[in-house]
């Protein structure tokens, strides 16, 4: 972790959330909570992809808040096939939110769809959302804002790259496909942080 990096509990629905909050280098553009993929399948806020997206915020001047859902590390509870991990992810946004700035909302696979999920319960509304490879195979993600950035590899063999355009295309909700990469990114992590800075250094 970096320097600015801050280990956290919050209350949650299920008891202790683990959260780490870090800090760019600057006075903060705004927050970002980011969840992470499936509990059951290993998935942790310390997932590469989680952490990329985190680095790619911070850079852009965002404060970055990552954190494990129910029974995951050191945070209480057990998996509830997605609905408590929603209730999780409000809760550490409502723990962690600053008034006085903007909310992003991201997360990878199933931490995609939570974080859609999760975007439909915030009041007032988050400003943006940052999903990569959304677990719209498995789950029912739903309608998203139309400047929801969606990164996807076209080599996905966890999430087909399909099940996420038949997802976006009643949305007409533009994708960027990532040509030969699977669903972890491997070797192109710095390439989906460039994909997400970019979109967020306007």
């Amino acid at each position: 972790m970096n320097a600015s990096a801050e280990r956290r509990v919050v209350a949650g629905p299920a008891g202790a959330i683990e959260c780490v909050v870090e800090e760019p280098a600057v006075a903060p553009r705004g927050v970002a909570v980011l969840c992470h993929p499936h509990p059951l399948h290993g998935g942790t806020m310390d997932n590469k992809v989680v952490q990329t997206l985190a680095r790619a915020l911070r850079q852009v001047g965002w404060r970055t808040v990552r954190f494990n859902f129910r029974g995951v590390g050191r945070s209480q509870g057990q998996w509830d096939a997605g609905r408590g991990e929603v209730d999780d992810a409000l809760a550490v946004v409502a723990a962690v939110r600053d008034p006085a700035l903007p909310l992003v909302l991201g997360g990878f696979s199933f931490g995609g769809y939570v974080a859609a999920q999760a975007a439909r319960r915030v009041d007032p509304p988050a400003a943006r959302l940052v999903l990569v490879a959304p677990a719209t195979g498995n789950f029912d993600v739903g309608a998203v804002p139309d400047d929801t950035l969606v990164v996807h590899g076209d080599a996905d063999d966890v999430v087909p790259l399909a099940a996420t355009l038949a997802w976006a295309r009643p949305q007409v909700l533009p994708v960027v496909v990532v040509p030969g990469v699977g669903h972890f990114f491997h070797g192109q992590l710095p390439l989906l942080k460039s994909i997400v800075v970019r979109a967020f250094a306007a």
